[in-house]
C-alpha cells in the first residue's frame, strides 16, 4: 500500500515537471514568436520609411525638373525673336477681326447675298501675302513677290475704303480707325516677312562668302600644285564613290610626289630646315661659349679637350722642331738674312683617334642628308 502511494506522488510530480516544462517551452516559443514578430515589424517600419524618403527625394527631384523645364520654356519663349513674331502674329488677328465687322455690316446692308465678300477681301489680303513669305521662302523672282506685294494691297486698301466709309457716318476718328486696322494688319504681316528675309540673306551671305573663299583657295591650289591636284582627283575617281575625300587624296598624292605627309614641304624645304637649324646652334654655342645644341654636346663628350685627359703627361699633337732656347747655338743671324722656320714634323701616334660612336654619328648624318637632298 505504502509502494503505491509513492509511486503515485512519484507520478503526480513528474507529471507536474512536465506540465511546467510544457509551459516553460510554450512560453520559450511565444517569446521567440514575439520577437521575430517585432524584428519583422520594425523592417517593415524601416522599409517604410526608406520608401516614404525615396518618395519625398523623388517627388523633390520632379518638382525641380519641372521648375527647370518651365523655366527654359520660359526662356525659349521669351527671346525677342519668338516675341516678335509672336505678337505680330496677335495683331495681324486683332487686325483682321476688328475689320471684318464694319465690312459684314456694310455688305449685309446692301444685301444678305453679298455676306461672303467681307471673308473673301480679308481672305484675299492674307493670302497674298502669305504668297510673298513663300516666294521668299523659295527665292523666286522679285516681280513675283512685287505682283503678290500688289493683289495683297489692293484686297487691304478697298476694304479699308469701305471700313472708312463705314465708320466715317459715325464718327471721324471711327472711320480712320477701321481704315487703319484694314491696313495695318498687313503691313505689319510684311515687315515681319521682311526681317524675317533679312534674317536669312545674313546667314545665306556668310554662305557665299565661305563658298567664294573655299572655291578661291582650289583655283591657288590647282595653280601653285597642278601635278599633285591632278594625282589626286585620279586617286579619288579611281577610289569606290565617297570612299575617298579629296583632301585625303590630296595628302598621299603629295606623300607621293615629295615623300613627306606633311602638305607644303618638299625635300629643298627640309634641307633648308636642317640648315637652318645647324646655323642656329652654331650661332648659339659661339654666342654663349659653350655648346648648347645636344650634336655639339655629343661631340664635346665624345671628344673632351686634351687637357681633361688624365692618361699620362700632355703631349702635344705635332712635336716641335725648335730646341730649346738653351739648346740653341749661340749664333748671330747674319745681317740681311731672314730666318728659316723649320716646318712640323707629325709622328704616329700625334693625333687622337676618333671615338666609335663618333663615327657612327657621322655615318647617320651623312645618310640623312643623302635621303633628303638626292644627292651629296
Amino acid at each position: 500500500m505504502s509502494s503505491w502511494s509513492e509511486e503515485r506522488r512519484r507520478n503526480q510530480a513528474a507529471d507536474a515537471e512536465q506540465r511546467r516544462l510544457d509551459q516553460d517551452a510554450a512560453a520559450e516559443r511565444r517569446a521567440k514568436a514575439r520577437a521575430l514578430e517585432d524584428e519583422r515589424r520594425r523592417k517593415n517600419r524601416q522599409a517604410d520609411k526608406a520608401e516614404a524618403r525615396t518618395e519625398q527625394q523623388q517627388k523633390r527631384k520632379d518638382k525641380r525638373e519641372r521648375r527647370r523645364e518651365r523655366a527654359q520654356a520660359w526662356t525659349k519663349n521669351t527671346r525677342p525673336g519668338v516675341v516678335y513674331q509672336r505678337g505680330t502674329l496677335a495683331l495681324v488677328t486683332a487686325s483682321a477681326l476688328a475689320s471684318l465687322p464694319a465690312q459684314i455690316a456694310h455688305f449685309a446692308a446692301i444685301s444678305l447675298m453679298l455676306l461672303p465678300l467681307p471673308f473673301a477681301l480679308e481672305g484675299a489680303a492674307w493670302v497674298m501675302a502669305a504668297g510673298v513669305a513663300h516666294a521668299d521662302e523659295k527665292g523666286l523672282p522679285a516681280w513675283v513677290r512685287w505682283l503678290l506685294r500688289t493683289f495683297c494691297l489692293a484686297a487691304a486698301g478697298f476694304a479699308a475704303w469701305i471700313n472708312y466709309g463705314y465708320g466715317v457716318e459715325t464718327a471721324p476718328a471711327a472711320g480712320y480707325g477701321l481704315a487703319a486696322v484694314s491696313l495695318l494688319g498687313p503691313l505689319f504681316f510684311e515687315v515681319r516677312q521682311w526681317v524675317t528675309t533679312l534674317t536669312v540673306d545674313a546667314g545665306e551671305k556668310k554662305r557665299r562668302g565661305e563658298a567664294k573663299a573655299r572655291a578661291k583657295h582650289e583655283r591657288a591650289r590647282y595653280r601653285h600644285h597642278k601635278d599633285v591636284v591632278k594625282l589626286a582627283r585620279r586617286l579619288v575617281s579611281a577610289a569606290p564613290y565617297g570612299a575617298l575625300a579629296l583632301e585625303d587624296a590630296f595628302t598621299a598624292a603629295w606623300e607621293i610626289f615629295y615623300g613627306t605627309g606633311t602638305p607644303g614641304m618638299t625635300p629643298a624645304l627640309h634641307a633648308q630646315q636642317l640648315a637652318s637649324r645647324k646655323s642656329l646652334a652654331d650661332a648659339m654655342d659661339e654666342a654663349n661659349g659653350s655648346p648648347i645644341s645636344n650634336r655639339s654636346r655629343l661631340l664635346e663628350m665624345l671628344h673632351p679637350a686634351p687637357a681633361a685627359l688624365a692618361s699620362g703627361p700632355e703631349k702635344p699633337q705635332v712635336a716641335a722642331q725648335i730646341p730649346p732656347a738653351s739648346e740653341r747655338p749661340q749664333e748671330k743671324p747674319r745681317k740681311g738674312a731672314k730666318a728659316k722656320p723649320v716646318p712640323p714634323v707629325r709622328r704616329k701616334g700625334d693625333a687622337l683617334p676618333f671615338h666609335p660612336l663618333a663615327k657612327v654619328a657621322a655615318a647617320d648624318t651623312a645618310r640623312q642628308l643623302t635621303a633628303v637632298n638626292g644627292t651629296h
